[in-house]
């Protein structure tokens, strides 16, 4: 497969934002977008994913973070579509399960092309530091309208707020990782009897 690549820069009144991706990577993360929590459950895409990611956010954080997590998701989502090209090869499918102590979440991707979203997290508490929990919603939302993915997420067990999260970062990035790897069998070929995703 030929290098997957992308650098999508997103510029609003609310926000300016870089990414530069690399689906074939080790992993590696760079971010400066003034919300540490998601930058850390970022790092968990990256990191378990074994995508480099470098993120870039200036956004109107002294309203709230609300613009810059949902735009965020929005031009990652972006990136991924340029950078899975015309996904010729892909598995397609990924799912993950990860346990973080007494929290548990299972992540299914399908890179359909199809814009979906079902997320059942219920969480804990409101916020974790500063961060909304209900922005999670707003960033997948954005990353699966411009992905163009559907995606399903359940936290099936959580008591702690910071582990129901980060189990459902790490079940996306794994998940993502299954999904973009080349199939060898399917070299070539689209992987829908379709002939088009």
């Amino acid at each position: 497969m030929s290098e997957r690549q992308a650098s999508v820069t997103r510029d609003t009144l609310e926000t300016q934002i870089t990414v530069n991706i690399n689906l074939d990577g080790s992993g590696q993360f760079k971010a400066d977008t003034g919300v540490p929590f998601l930058e850390h459950m970022m790092d968990q895409i990256a990191r378990h994913g074994l995508i480099d990611l470098d993120i870039v956010a200036k956004g109107d954080l002294h309203i709230d973070d609300h613009h810059t997590v949902e735009d965020i998701g929005i031009t990652l989502g972006q990136a991924f579509a340029k950078a899975v090209g015309d996904k010729k090869g892909i598995t397609r499918y990924g799912h993950a399960y990860v346990p973080l102590d007494e929290a548990l979440s299972r992540v299914v991707i399908d890179f359909s092309g199809r814009p979906g979203l079902q997320m059942d997290i219920p969480f804990t508490r409101a916020n974790i530091g500063r961060l909304d929990v209900e922005l999670f919603g707003e960033f997948f939302q954005g990353f699966v309208n411009h992905a163009g993915v559907t995606l399903h997420i359940d936290n099936l067990k959580g008591k702690n707020a910071h582990h129901q999260a980060e189990t459902v970062f790490k079940a996306f990035g794994r998940a993502l990782r299954m999904a973009l790897t080349p199939d060898p069998r399917m070299a070539g070929m689209m992987p829908s009897t379709k002939g088009t995703l």
